[in-house]
């Protein structure tokens, strides 16, 4: 058996160039296929993530001199297709080897992500590999599903992490650093797995989170110096330099709004060609708020996004026009800056492209496009306030779009009794104390850890990882992500949404069917639907699930409180 991750570097000169890594995942002469059980290691299994960080990078010239390229990182993840980074500065020249380091060196692991650009390798809103609250990355996350002895359907989740773990690559290879320089690397999944330790998930155990002294954490690192090898070097023509972002019908006047939170948040990837003005989020706010959005002047965006419920609407399935109901729960709008994909099934990839959808949506607002902008256009003042913000009094689509879009960044949430909490203002109770405990700890009995297991996807400042996952609710006919792709890996995949003020945003789920938080920690502790896509943190479970105590299940929902913004009570 062989897996090949391809990887192609680019390495180019001193003053500017890039490493491009280009994944290529194969079974041997076939490209590997996710989330499909057709490998063995010795158990049938599959792959449904293969998420990794490089860094501490060097190249070796002809004379022997290391020549560091130093603060540069590489996030790769197979399933999300994330295939190239970026190396600079590396000098022309001769050059025999080259090194780098899976994971990341102890000063930048235990570091402050939050200061990290948006876009930085490191910024876990990006790759998902960073234990916010206990501080650290997952230098490496291999997870998926197998079968086990009795062919039953069963998850793992291999963690690589702590500064102990920290695996140096170094291979030979010959070749020149004029221009541009293709380095061709393979990861073989199987010597990941085999050599020359070999796992399994049946005898070794099914999850690692690299406590210290964990054998499979061990067995990982002694694999690794034998999985990357060279395939090949080339030397390419350059790419042409991607044109940046102006701002798009920027007011002659105009004024910055400014844009507060936490320090303990993320820096947030605001739109470039969209900036905050005080002028264009007043008139955001004017059009959410307004019923001349929808077909019979009777529904707005706030019939369905309220602020006292943490701008849900407290209805298992909200009525539009003329009642028409949907089939999914209302979510909530706050921290959106932070998010990729919008909807339970992450079908619009921006705010702008997201807030159109509903208008025309015959089960929503059930309106046209060109009659909203007709009835806007007729009043002087929407002409008056799009002129404001757009230098231009012509009220189209995409100025709708940018409008709602710049409104909506401003909804933010950051001061929970949590929050202060953390900043050591004021001190949770013993319960909620122990929900936290719970929470952000793993269950992983054979290292003799047994938590709620909850961070794994409510996880970092924003307690979601804004990725969609199937959690193991009994199916309906609808079937999330799948009904967008059509691709059977998507099935019953729905969006995580933030925890934050999850004491507010009752009935839960994509489909309302919970409607109190006991619900919902019942179902993660209980026996839960396993089919082939239920995510790995979910699979590896046993499968009467938790069993969490019910002092446990109390004191989560506790926990879950702390969460509240006290704002949203106003």
């Amino acid at each position: 058996m062989q897996f090949l991750l391809r990887c192609l570097f680019l390495i180019l000169p001193l003053h500017g160039g890039s490493l491009q890594i280009e994944i290529r995942n194969h079974f041997g002469k076939n490209r590997l296929k996710l989330d499909t059980l057709r490998y063995e290691a010795p158990e049938t299994f599959s792959v449904t993530r293969l998420a990794y960080l490089l860094s501490q990078f060097a190249i070796q010239d002809t004379k022997g001199q290391w020549h560091e390229l130093p603060n540069q990182f590489a996030y790769l993840d197979a399933s999300k297709r994330i295939t190239t980074f970026t190396l600079t500065n590396a000098p022309k020249g001769s050059y025999q080897a080259i090194r780098f380091s899976v994971g990341v060196p102890k000063e930048h692991n235990h570091g402050d992500p939050a200061k990290l650009a948006p876009k930085h390798p490191l910024n876990p809103n990006l790759n998902q590999l960073h234990w916010d609250w206990e501080g650290g990355y997952i230098f490496l996350a291999l997870e998926g599903h197998y079968r086990d002895t009795n062919k039953e359907f069963q998850g793992f989740v291999y963690h690589l992490a702590n500064d102990n773990n920290l695996s140096r690559i170094q291979l030979p290879l010959s070749f020149q650093v004029n221009n541009l320089t293709n380095i061709g690397l393979a990861l073989d999944l199987q010597r990941l797995l085999t050599t020359p330790r070999a796992l399994s998930f049946l005898k070794s155990g099914n999850s690692t989170h690299s406590h210290p002294g964990d054998p499979i954490a061990s067995a990982l690192v002694a694999n690794l110096q034998r999985t990357f090898q060279i395939l090949g070097v080339s030397y390419p023509a350059g790419e042409a330099p991607k044109k940046k972002l102006k701002p798009l019908y920027l007011p002659r006047s105009y004024t910055p709004y400014p844009f507060k939170m936490s320090r303990r948040f993320l820096r947030a990837a605001l739109p470039l060609d969209n900036p905050l003005l005080k002028e264009r989020v007043a008139l955001g706010e004017q059009l959410f708020h307004d019923p001349i959005l929808s077909l019979d002047n009777s529904i707005s965006c706030s019939s369905c996004h309220q602020k006292p419920n943490a701008f849900t609407d407290s209805r298992t399935l909200s009525p539009g026009v003329e009642g028409r109901l949907g089939n999914r729960n209302s979510m909530p709008l706050f921290n959106l800056a932070w998010k990729s994909t919008f909807f339970w099934d992450g079908r619009a990839h921006s705010l702008r492209e997201q807030v159109l959808i509903p208008i025309e949506d015959h089960r929503e607002m059930a309106e046209s496009l060109p009659r909203v902008l007709e009835k806007l256009a007729s009043k002087k003042s929407y002409r008056e306030a799009f002129n404001s913000a757009f230098n231009d009094e012509k009220v189209t689509s995409e100025k709708l779009g940018l409008a709602l879009e710049n409104f909506l960044l401003t909804l933010t949430s950051y001061d929970s009794k949590f929050d202060r909490a953390m900043d050591g203002e004021i001190e949770l109770t013993k319960m909620e104390q122990r929900g936290m405990e719970l929470f952000f700890t793993e269950n992983e009995p054979r290292s003799g850890r047994l938590g709620a297991d909850c961070f794994h996807c409510h996880g970092g400042a924003n307690f979601s990882d804004h990725q969609l996952h199937n959690n193991g609710l009994n199916p309906s006919s609808d079937r999330g992500r799948h009904s967008v792709t059509g691709k059977a890996r998507d099935r019953n995949l729905f969006s995580t949404p933030s925890l934050r003020n999850v004491e507010l945003t009752a009935p839960y789920m994509h489909d309302g069917r919970f409607k109190t938080l006991e619900e919902v920690i019942a179902h993660y502790s209980g026996p839960m639907h396993r089919s082939n896509t239920l995510d790995p943190n979910l699979a590896k479970h046993p499968k009467l699930g938790l069993q969490l105590q019910r002092a446990d299940q109390a004191a989560l929902v506790a926990f879950l409180k702390t969460l509240t913004d006290p704002k949203f009570r106003e």
